[in-house]
């Protein structure tokens, strides 16, 4: 696949006279704030909380929480703000990346370097010295599997790039089980597998979307290189496994009633919109008709109502 070749300096800072350290204090702290992507952090919480109620079997201790979800935070931001330093180029040419601050020439590449650095390194020290070490080791492996394997090496390189590189996103599973019991065990594997397999279905439908800003900067997202009708197909052999996989917990007895309930109505639901959007695939629809934005809307609510499911069900049994 031939990478388009762009100018490695973003284009918010080219022609800038002001430096970004003279730029307004608010608007600097606000411009680091957004290199963590708070808002994709959310969705990492979201599935790191819930897994420590299911290891503690009830409430977790709450400084523990505490402590998990700030590196957690940290771990992934300094993921996030890595992504952005490296990926810089090709986000100044793109119309869903061209806010970033690297981009408008909020923060420069080299602060942006050391900030990210500077987060791995506190996050997997306060991990390890008020958590435990493994989840320091495990957090410590997501960000450099995410920086590495997924934005150096897969994504501009394959269009399995999201596959293989959302292992990523499924660490925080194992982060929160490990955080309360130091170890691991199938339950936390089963709730990893389960991301595994919906981070492509969850990520194809937006990728369906803003597939011509893939095309742009050459990056091959399954979109750009296949049909409305390979991808739609894809994602509903994904979305049958990763229901199958999430109904597994109940069988090998660390689930209950309540989360069986939630797991099948929300992964029956995630599957008629899977469907649906294969149906209008197949019917070659395009823009506005074809609604791939509703099954990513959608699998944000299921993976959240999915990890609800699992901190409230040990109250349950």
């Amino acid at each position: 696949m031939c990478v388009t070749a762009v100018e490695s300096r973003p284009a918010g800072i080219i022609g800038t006279s002001q430096s970004p350290s003279r730029r307004p204090i608010r608007a600097r702290v606000m411009g680091f704030v957004a290199l963590t992507k708070p808002r994709i952090i959310e969705l990492l919480l979201i599935t790191t909380v819930p897994v420590m109620f299911l290891a503690e079997q009830g409430v977790p201790d709450l400084g523990l929480v505490l402590l998990t979800c700030v590196g957690g935070y940290l771990s992934a931001g300094g993921a996030n703000a890595l992504n952005m330093y490296i990926d810089r180029d090709i986000d100044a040419l793109m119309d869903r990346t061209s806010q970033r601050p690297l981009v408008t020439g909020m923060v420069s590449p080299r602060e942006c370097l050391a900030f990210g650095i500077t987060l791995a390194v506190v996050s997997t020290l306060l991990f390890g010295l008020t958590v435990n070490w493994l989840s320091a080791w495990l957090s410590l492996g997501a960000l450099l599997f995410y920086v590495v394997v997924y934005t150096m090496i897969l994504k501009r390189r394959t269009s399995q790039n999201i596959v293989w590189g959302g292992i990523a996103g499924c660490m925080p599973v194992l982060i929160g089980w490990s955080a309360v019991t130091n170890s691991l065990s199938w339950a936390p594997l089963i709730l990893f597998l389960v991301i595994f397999f919906w981070t492509p279905p969850h990520y194809w439908p937006l990728s369906m979307k803003v597939k011509d800003d893939y095309a742009r900067v050459g990056v091959p997202m399954l979109p750009v290189i296949a049909s409305n009708k390979v991808v739609a197909k894809q994602i509903v052999i994904y979305s049958w496994v990763m229901v199958a996989v999430s109904l597994l917990l109940t069988p090998l007895g660390y689930t209950g009633w309540f989360y069986t309930a939630v797991a099948l109505g929300a992964g029956g639901w995630w599957l008629w919109e899977a469907h649906a959007l294969q149906n209008r695939a197949k019917a070659e629809a395009t823009g506005g008709k074809l609604k791939e934005m509703r099954l990513f809307h959608w699998s944000i609510t299921y993976v959240s109502l999915l990890f609800v499911a699992v901190a409230v069900d040990p109250f349950l049994r």
